[in-house]
């Protein structure tokens, strides 16, 4: 069976960690809101999560709201410098192995999927795409991986699952797949197979290689 390669969007495609942080800041005290420890607060949660964690029990469309305001700026403040932010190499490792199906996996909202995978024209390389808002379970939980391995018609024993949070590889390790590390977030991942710096890697492809042969 051809196997399948799964990918994280934030930390993965494109270096928007910082940037997400610091858009939250600036969001949050437009309210006057003390951010605090934010990245404890934002790795691994959707926008509604997070939302309520700062703004306490509001009704949803509210809650929608922020979240979607808190987005809005994060691309504002992206778009100046989106192309020095993707993660190097991503889009020639797509090219290279475009025979293999593809699935993106996030817990980001539909809004930033499009902003990322059509201002870098990556669109096309991916068959499947499950967001935040399509589960009921984000990330630590594995259903955005399972639904994507089960769209792409892989058996998740098949899949390599290419990941930057300990959140996301939790979440692919709970699906019962591969996982390699990308090193963009943290320098140490704890639970995968694999650590490389970005997908020009010298370590990645001889790791697929066997990974595909059975090794």
């Amino acid at each position: 069976m051809s196997p399948a390669f799964l990918f994280d969007l934030d930390g993965l495609i494109i270096h928007s960690m910082p940037l997400h942080t610091e858009a939250w800041e600036v969001y949050l005290k437009r309210y006057g809101i003390d951010p605090g420890d934010i990245n404890s607060r934002m790795h691994g949660r959707r926008n509604d999560q997070i939302v309520e964690s700062y703004f306490g029990a509001l009704p949803p469309a509210e809650i929608f709201h922020h979240g979607a305001a808190k987005e809005a700026l994060f691309r504002e403040m992206m778009a100046p410098q989106f192309d020095r932010q993707l993660v190097p190499g991503i889009a020639s490792f797509l090219g290279r192995y475009d025979t293999i199906p593809k699935a993106l996996g996030t817990n980001a909202e539909p809004a930033n999927v499009d902003f990322v995978l059509d201002t870098a024209g990556l669109r096309p390389f991916f068959r499947v795409i499950v967001d935040g808002m399509q589960v009921e379970r984000p990330k630590p939980h594995p259903e955005i991986y399972l639904i994507g391995a089960q769209r792409l018609g892989v058996e998740p024993s098949r899949c390599v699952v290419f990941e930057d949070s300990p959140s996301g590889i939790a979440a692919a390790r709970a699906a019962g797949m591969r996982v390699v590390g990308i090193t963009t977030t943290a320098d140490q991942l704890e639970g995968v197979e694999l650590h490389v710096r970005d997908f020009y890697d010298p370590q990645l492809e001889p790791w697929i290689n066997r990974f595909q042969s059975g090794r």
